[in-house]
């Protein structure tokens, strides 16, 4: 089975929390403190190989959570960071992510790899707190929180020439007869369900084709397999459109050759802008000379494509349709690789803004304060140990909080909440 799309949820690890330990070694006076700092979360790292064809392992397993940083320990003894966890797809992997609906990166080159999820930064141990003031701190810092996204991977298969056409008009038998692939070949509709690939080789030179079955009119709309071959045409540079000009299933040639482009117009994403090459398929079933196929051949050269007289299961004519394909690969890869995604932004996503932002509020019943670097000073705090609670309420103050609750109209004695923990505000 063919897997071309999934969805999963990554999280990268924690960050090891800060120590708080203080040196107890006999005939050393004052010994201080000396916690050290926690370990780094591991990152969400996905990396592309070649060796991997399709999306299908994701289809069983959902979730890929990083190790956590190890805690600091005493001795100044840094924990343990945490290992990247390394994820791999196959090459022409789209990752997405699914809240923001923006690509993160499109994996084309085998070993290109990115950090979708940055592990958590450790946590200071209590080393670091200590200053003329402060000469004992009993509390340290916690690890950085881990991150969490919902991610879309969509494939789109690596081809430099696409076959596009109905169904049933001998895209298989071309990629048989051009490569070494052996695609499924049968007199029905949608005898391929997955897309194939074969490497034509051409005048000491090679490139990728690729059969791009299952397009039937209205397949921009999800119909047929639509959507799901659809999207494998997008990195194609050069389009072979097959076209049964035979009439041998009782379809107009011309109308055919109207209604698949009509599908790739309307799908978008530049695939109809793309170069195409006509094969007139099954010619060996009409007469070359004949009105029905010269009216194809006029309709079809008066667009400005150019028509190739091809009988694929007899080899006729296909290999100079594929020196027309290799020359149009030759002009198509001069010209410089555009797309239409939106990006994700990870640098404004890794300085996040409101990060120190608190934010006071009223739920009712009492003052709350909420905010990530508050939180995250929260989680540090030691409640049995002043310095510790002096230290959360000077940011808190800092930070205008407190102001803003006092406008809100905090008065001493109310409760002021932050997260789980309710205290007594008393105005110094």
């Amino acid at each position: 089975m063919f897997a071309d799309r999934a969805k999963i949820t990554i999280k990268s690890g924690k960050g090891g929390n800060g120590c708080v330990s203080f040196r107890r070694e006999p005939f050393v006076p004052e010994g201080g403190p000396d916690g050290g700092d926690g370990g780094r979360g591991g990152n969400i790292v996905f990396l592309a190989d070649r060796n991997l064809r399709t999306l299908m392992d994701f289809r069983y397993k959902k979730k890929y959570e990083a190790e956590n940083g190890q805690d600091g320990m005493k001795k100044k003894c840094f924990g343990k960071n945490g290992q990247d966890l390394i994820i791999k797809v196959p090459v022409g992997t789209v990752v997405i992510d699914e809240d923001t609906g923006l690509v993160m990166r499109d994996l084309k080159e085998d070993g290109e790899s990115f950090v979708a999820a940055k592990g958590g930064k450790g946590g200071k141990g209590n080393t670091n707190f200590k200053n003329s003031v402060r000469q004992a701190p009993n509390f340290a810092e916690a690890g950085g929180a881990a991150r969490e996204r919902n991610i879309i991977l969509e494939l789109k298969m690596i081809a430099d020439v696409g076959l596009v056409g109905f169904p049933n008009v001998g895209k298989s038998s071309l990629l048989a007869v051009s490569t070494s692939a052996r695609p499924k070949i049968e007199n029905y509709h949608f005898t391929t369900i997955e897309p194939n690939l074969g490497v034509v080789k051409l005048y000491d030179k090679d490139f990728v084709m690729a059969d791009i079955a299952g397009i039937i009119e209205g397949a921009h709309k999800g119909l047929g397999l639509g959507l799901k071959f659809l999207r494998h045409i997008e990195r194609t540079k050069v389009l072979i459109h097959v076209v049964d000009v035979s009439g041998s299933e009782g379809r107009d040639p011309k109308e055919d050759f109207d209604k698949i482009n009509e599908e790739l117009r309307q799908y978008g994403r530049r695939v109809s802008e793309k170069p195409m090459i006509v094969a007139a398929n099954k010619i060996d079933m009409v007469d070359e000379d004949g009105p029905e196929y010269r009216e194809f051949y006029d309709y079809v050269t008066g667009q400005g494509y150019k028509v190739f007289p091809i009988s694929a299961p007899l080899n006729l004519g296909v290999k100079e349709l594929l020196t027309e394909a290799l020359h149009q690969l030759e002009k198509a890869a001069q010209e410089p690789e555009e797309d239409d995604y939106e990006y994700f932004d990870f640098e404004a996503d890794d300085k996040d803004p409101d990060y120190r932002t608190v934010y006071a509020g009223f739920d009712g019943e009492c003052y709350t304060l909420s905010g990530k670097q508050l939180q995250k000073i929260f989680d540090s705090t030691n409640f049995n140990d002043m310095g510790s609670l002096r230290y959360l309420y000077k940011y808190i103050e800092r930070s205008g909080a407190i102001d803003e609750l006092k406008e809100m109209g905090l008065e001493e004695g109310d409760i002021i909440k932050i997260d789980d923990f309710e205290m007594e505000f008393f105005d110094e």
